[in-house]
């Protein structure tokens, strides 16, 4: 495991500090939580939008229309 040093507002390492001993939980714990939390919305977020993109492509739609009628027809020859 890799060590990360980092600087923070005062305010949010005392919640931090807080949270931690609530939960009883080491600090570092939290953070990486919390991190791979926020990462994980990060990448939900840009699915989202890609998806939203193609969406709104007329292009791919009418590609996908089509592969979709094929499949259609496949299917109704067996």
């Amino acid at each position: 495991m890799s060590t990360f040093t980092s600087s923070l507002p005062d305010d949010l390492l005392q919640s931090l500090a807080q949270k931690a001993k609530e939960l009883s939980v080491p600090k570092n714990t939290l953070i990486e939580r919390a991190l791979r939390i926020y990462l994980e919305q990060l990448n939900r977020a840009a699915y989202v939008k890609s998806y939203k993109q193609m969406a709104a492509d007329t292009d791919l739609q009418m590609l996908a229309e089509e592969g979709m009628a094929d499949y259609l027809s496949q299917l109704s020859e067996e």
